[in-house]
């Protein structure tokens, strides 16, 4: 078994080693994805469920 003292040195130790961070590009993927679907979802927000986007009408060669 341990004692306080040997606990309290342990929680000490724990609290001053210094871990290593994770390198930035992660969270700026993250941040990008965020944003894309942030726009994404303002742009179908502001369309509608009722706005369609049809194609355009296919033109033949012969009316050319």
């Amino acid at each position: 078994m341990t004692t306080a003292i040997q606990q309290i040195e342990a929680a000490r130790e724990a609290l001053t080693v210094a871990e290593d961070r994770p390198g930035v590009l992660g969270t700026l993927g993250a941040a990008a994805l965020a944003a894309t679907a942030a726009v994404l979802l303002a742009g179908v927000m502001i369309l509608g469920p009722g706005v369609a986007i049809e194609d355009p009408v296919p033109v033949s060669r012969s009316d050319l």
